[in-house]
């Protein structure tokens, strides 16, 4: 089920993890941009993202917008396509009302999927 625009057009999203030492849940509040059935992130922190590691070690995990709450898959997006999708929706979604310049975190950060179940 794609998300609905509601949902979609939220400021951010709050993503839990497995804590891949403790096993305990770990929530972050996160940029994000929908497309069909995916959510997608970056990690301007790339590997190093403590996030990251968690959904390399345990991939399934929750996403929280507004009072709705996900299950998801993670997955690193390795696909170029997907690649140049996942930076352009993030980027029209965040950068005009920015006060920085998100262009180096666009082009260098760590795209992430979410597949919703």
């Amino acid at each position: 089920m794609p998300l609905p625009d509601a949902l979609s057009n939220e400021a951010y999203c709050y993503l839990t993890t497995t804590g891949r030492k403790s096993g305990q849940p770990r929530e972050l509040e996160i940029w994000f941009a929908a497309h069909g059935e995916t959510l997608y992130l970056m990690a301007g922190g790339r590997e190093k993202s403590h996030w990251v590691r968690n959904l390399d070690a345990h991939a399934a995990a929750t996403v929280r917008i507004g009072q709705i709450t996900l299950n998801v898959t993670a997955r690193r997006v390795t696909d170029p396509i997907e690649d140049a999708r996942a930076r352009e929706l993030l980027l029209a979604k965040y950068a005009p009302a920015h006060q920085g310049d998100l262009s180096n975190w666009g082009r260098t950060a760590l795209p992430v999927a979410l597949d919703i179940h």
